[in-house]
């Protein structure tokens, strides 16, 4: 074989694989769509472990990502803006939680549909939130023996 040749298989060889990471950094982040989708928000306490682009599930299956968290100055609490697939109607009595993977998964946002009639529309907050939870805290509370106390 030639340098010619070898040159130009180890530069082929080099595209092929930026075009893979590309392929999966597209759709990991979910630029690489073909699905609308919709935004909702929602404010939290605590927004621990939720960053750009992590998982919005509903019944443990991936239905959107969020796409901003801000602190609200008003208010002090973080405030979430995620997407929902437009084929998704989203009750308007839903509740939206931090939950956690495992004792040491990552964190996702949930969406609990409730029972309404009525569906979000795209821009509505919902109402309804439950923070992260500190493992450090509730160990703490278990070490000090008061399962009681308040933070």
């Amino acid at each position: 074989m030639s340098e010619n040749t070898t040159e130009v298989l180890v530069g082929g060889a080099v595209l092929a694989a930026a075009a893979g990471f590309l392929i999966y950094a597209g759709q990991l982040t979910g630029v690489s769509g073909g699905q609308t989708e919709y935004q909702l928000s929602a404010s939290f306490r605590s927004a621990d472990g939720i960053d750009i682009g992590t998982d919005v599930r509903m019944a443990g299956v991936k239905v959107g990502r969020v796409t901003q968290v801000e602190l609200d100055p008003a208010t002090y609490r973080a405030k979430t803006i995620f997407t929902v697939r437009d084929s998704i109607e989203v009750p308007d009595d839903s509740a939206v939680l931090v939950s956690s993977e495992g004792l040491l998964g990552g964190n996702f946002v949930e969406i609990q549909p409730g029972g309404s009639p009525f569906y979000l529309a795209a821009g509505d907050e919902i109402e309804f939130t439950q923070g992260s939870v500190s493992l450090i805290s509730l160990l703490m509370k278990f070490v000090a023996g008061n399962p009681d106390a308040t933070e």
